[in-house]
This record gives structure tokens, C-alpha cells and sequence, in this order.
């Protein structure tokens, strides 16, 4: 038998109140969108042009800032029904609990530092002085460079590069194929064509950061690129040389953010946008 809760349970959890449909002892086994939510499925209501849909749901509990008037379901009241739902679904589908060890297909360099209860996975690379904290998972085909720090209870997805001396904090995700601490782009134009200017800063990810699917961060010329705690940075999203971005940020896909530019903290950027280089951007802004 799956998972199943009472609706009751589920509000208990998310602090929200029942109200109409079947009531609070309603039993539930699953989580559907809006369009899609039947019996014994929970969805969500954050957007007022998806009422009507809600109204003719079958679904055994909505989650909303308010009832639909007209529709059959019961509703769980919450103030942040987004939020609120991300909660619901971890109660359904709880994090995969990863088997600790070091895969005898895995090339660690013996001065490398590993936590307790890390899972370094077949095909993974892990050089000179590199340090991996408690708890975190590396998935196939990871690069970790020399002298690489990663803190505790970190994803690190297939194919993920970092370059020498970078840091990340703990509780980061990083997905499949980003690359952490590449060269920046710069180049010094001569006569004789361009001359490359070494790249010789780092990059440090803060604590809670996310960085998406083929997401690009270079390496300061001088100093550091950083990306604060608590940003989101979505897949395809190009962040050059010196950039800082503040904490709890949220960069959409294929944005592209160039060197020495600072982003404050709680910016919003959409997908696509480009920053020119040496910019500053207070926080708050979306």
C-alpha cells in the first residue's frame, strides 16, 4: 500500500484549515496538477485565472487562499498555497535516501578529504587536497579539481565540473553538466591578436544554493565570483568573471550576466536577460 493521509494531516502540517468537499477525514494517496487532480489527489490553486478549473475539480482537496464558490472539493486554507503544496509533496514522495561508500570505479587522490556517510559514485574524479563534507552525494562523472571544498549534505548531479579551488557551501544542489570555476573571458587585444589574461581568482557558492542543468560560473580574474546564499540560478544560465550575485536571488534560464557585475540580494531576473558588464543591481529588484 502507498502513502495515504487524512486531509487533517496534511493541514495539520501545513497549518492550514479544512473547509467543505468531504471534510477532514477525507483520505488522500496522491498529488496531481490542477487540470489533473481526481479522487484522493491534492492539488493547488495560486493563480485566480485557474479558478474555474478548481471549481469543476474532482479533486479530494485543493489547497487556496480561499474557497472557490460553486466547487466540490475541499479546501485547505493556507497563505501561501505554492508553498504550502511543496510541502504536501515531500510528505508524498520523501528524498531518496542514498547507500554511503566510494565506488571502487571512482579515482580519488589519496590526500583528498572525505566526510562521513559520503556516496562517491563510479566514474567520479577527485584530486589533490580536495575536500568532500559529511553527507553528500556525487553522482557519475563528476570532476572535483584540486584543492575543491564542498560542504555537507550536497547533491552533486552527473557530468558536474568544478575547476581547482573552488568552495560550496552545504545543502547546495548542483544539476547535471554545470561547470563551477572555468576561465573567465579575458582576453587583451595586441597587435599580434589577442593575448589571454590568466584567470586566476576563484569562485565560492554560498550555503542553499541551487544552480541548474548546464549552468556556466567563471573564475574571478582577481578575487572571487560568489553566489550568496539562498540564490537559484535555473538551467543555461551564464555568470562570467568577478560577478556577485546576492542572497535569495532567483536568475531564470538563459539570462547572462557579464564580469564584475553586482546583483543584490531578493532579485528577480527573467529568462533571457542580459547584464552588461560592471553593474550594479540594488536588492529587491525584479
Amino acid at each position: 500500500m502507498g502513502i495515504e493521509f487524512r486531509l487533517s494531516d496534511l493541514a495539520a502540517r501545513i497549518g492550514a484549515r479544512v473547509v467543505g468537499g468531504e471534510g477532514e477525514e477525507a483520505v488522500v494517496s496522491g498529488v496531481a496538477p490542477i487540470e489533473e487532480a481526481g479522487p484522493g489527489q491534492v492539488t493547488f490553486l495560486a493563480n485566480r485565472k485557474y479558478a474555474r478549473i478548481a471549481r469543476d475539480s474532482n479533486a479530494s482537496g485543493i489547497i487556496a487562499r480561499e474557497v472557490v464558490p460553486g466547487a466540490r472539493s475541499a479546501f485547505l486554507i493556507a497563505d501561501n498555497p505554492y508553498f504550502a503544496f511543496a510541502c504536501v509533496v515531500e510528505m508524498f514522495h520523501p528524498p531518496v535516501r542514498f547507500t554511503p561508500g566510494i565506488s571502487d570505479k571512482a579515482a580519488v587522490d589519496p590526500s583528498a578529504r572525505m566526510g562521513k556517510d559520503v556516496t562517491v559514485s563510479p566514474f567520479v574524479a577527485i584530486g589533490e587536497g580536495a575536500e568532500v563534507g559529511d553527507r553528500t552525494v556525487l553522482f557519475p562523472g563528476v570532476y572535483v579539481g584540486e584543492g575543491v571544498r564542498i560542504g555537507t549534505d550536497c547533491l552533486v548531479y552527473p557530468n558536474v565540473v568544478m575547476y581547482h579551488g573552488v568552495k560550496v557551501g552545504s545543502r547546495v544542489i548542483l544539476h547535471a553538466g554545470c561547470v563551477i570555476g572555468s576561465d573567465g573571458f579575458g582576453f587583451a587585444p595586441t597587435p599580434e591578436g589577442f593575448r589571454k589574461i590568466p584567470q586566476v581568482g576563484t569562485v565560492e557558492i554560498e550555503d542553499d544554493v541551487e544552480i541548474g542543468a548546464n549552468t556556466t560560473i567563471d573564475r574571478a580574474t582577481l578575487g572571487v565570483s560568489r553566489v550568496c546564499r539562498g540564490t537559484k540560478l535555473d538551467n543555461l544560465v551564464q555568470v562570467a568573471h568577478n560577478v556577485v550575485i546576492g542572497g535569495d536571488s532567483a536568475i531564470a534560464a538563459q539570462a547572462g550576466i557579464a564580469g564584475s557585475t553586482r546583483i543584490g540580494s531578493r532579485v528577480m531576473i527573467g529568462g533571457q536577460a542580459g547584464l552588461a558588464g560592471h553593474l550594479e543591481v540594488e536588492d529587491g529588484i525584479m
